[in-house]
């Protein structure tokens, strides 16, 4: 499940990085959810390294899904504090406004909830179990 959860919010998050570059009203550097291409490009590596994860590391998949969704709270978190409703930069790298900042931390938490409620594939995490009591006689 961690897997598949890993590959939902990294096609998201891809998906919404590469829409940031194309004029829409939704997002964009004069949208309702602010964003320049330094904030696109976020989006894009994050949902990469999903993806990366969830195709050649699943058994990662929970742990990665659990440090992605911080890292996007934290920045929602700090651009909440310190980014003007209008829209600024934060930490002097991405554009982004109110609105951008309050769903990167509604989306981190979704991610860290996948992360700490989605099950690993128990078949890739744990070893298999071999009986060590006496063993029947034929």
């Amino acid at each position: 499940m961690a897997k598949t959860l890993s590959l939902i919010f990294g096609a998201i998050l891809v998906l919404l990085g590469l829409l940031g570059f194309i004029s829409n009203p939704l997002i964009g550097a004069n949208a309702l959810f602010v964003a320049d291409g330094a904030h696109n490009l976020i989006h894009i590596i994050l949902g990469a390294i999903l993806l990366a994860v969830a195709f050649w590391a699943s058994e990662s998949s929970v742990l990665w899904l659990k440090l992605i969704g911080v890292i996007t709270f934290l920045l929602g978190l700090i651009g909440v504090f310190t980014v003007p409703a209008i829209g600024g930069t934060l930490l002097g790298i991405a554009g982004t406004n109110w609105a951008s900042n309050w769903l990167n931390l509604i989306v981190g938490v979704l991610i860290f909830a996948a992360g700490k409620y989605g099950k690993d594939d128990m078949r890739n995490v744990m070893p298999p179990v071999h009986s060590s009591g006496p063993q029947p006689q034929m």
